[in-house]
């Protein structure tokens, strides 16, 4: 044990209880979602039938759909936004002020509350009388998307070596020449790090979607939601248990390849 956590006794219990607090009724989903009978607090036997069924289920087939078509233009739009923002205001001649200023704006979405994006964003529909079906609920994913992608590129952009454009500029390479086989490359670990992280935000994403999604327009999340309010069953835990499969995979993926060296 080290010096540290000795002279600060009862942190680490209360780590402890913290964590399970969280995490404990997650696992209870995952435990239950195999359980044979249809009593979601009640023990009857292992079995893997409600998966077949979870995956059978039209009605989360086509939110599933949704939320891929959503998640994966949200990512695409969201991170060619980040990576033009990331170069943008990574170079010299940017005065300093205004990079404080940019940076501000794309982190504002992870300081305000999801709640508050939720409803400006719906009033803001509202008053434009926009109705894309789909398209309101990607519209809203693509901002609310933009800061995860972001992080990760500005992390990497920072560690390139300025010497390597030097390099590439010293080989009558133009700028165009440079950024495709220079800073694209070294940014790449970045740019899948920053996509990853906001597909799993968008197919996750559950407040947003709830106030702007219109009729029709029902991701994974809230179709779960909405069967959750006519009674949880192993199903819906099974259900669950695969959108959080799928999360923890990205993330974990997202971490492994951001932590790639430049050189």
């Amino acid at each position: 044990m080290s010096t540290q956590a000795k002279n600060m006794p009862g942190f680490g219990a209360i780590t402890f209880l913290g964590i399970a607090f969280l995490y404990l009724p997650i696992l209870a989903v995952i435990i239950f979602s195999f359980n044979s009978g249809r009593m979601i607090t009640v023990w009857e036997g292992f079995s893997f039938d409600w998966y077949p069924r979870a995956l059978g289920n039209s009605d989360l087939q086509r939110a599933a759909i949704n939320s891929m078509i959503v998640a994966v233009g949200a990512t695409t739009i969201g991170t060619v936004i980040a990576l033009c923002a990331a170069l943008a205001l990574h170079g010299d001649g940017v005065p300093r002020p205004l990079k404080n200023a940019s940076y501000t704006m794309m982190a504002l979405p992870l300081l305000v509350p999801e709640i508050v994006i939720a409803v400006t964003t719906m009033a803001f529909f509202g008053a434009l009388n926009l109705r894309l079906g789909l398209g309101n609920v990607l519209i809203a994913h693509v901002v609310f998307c933009i800061p995860f992608a972001y992080a990760p590129i500005r992390a990497r952009i920072t560690t390139i070596p300025k010497s390597m454009l030097e390099a590439a500029k010293d080989l009558y390479a133009d700028e165009w020449q440079a950024f495709r086989h220079v800073t694209l490359p070294l940014l790449a670990p970045g740019i899948f790090s920053g996509a990853l992280l906001a597909f799993i935000t968008s197919l996750d994403d559950f407040i947003i979607t709830l106030m702007v999604a219109p009729p029709g327009a029902t991701t994974l999340p809230v179709e779960i939601y909405s069967k959750v309010k006519r009674g949880i069953t192993p199903e819906i835990n099974a259900a669950a248990s695969m959108l959080l499969a799928v999360s923890i995979f990205i993330v974990l993926l997202s971490y492994v390849i951001n932590r790639k060296k430049v050189i």
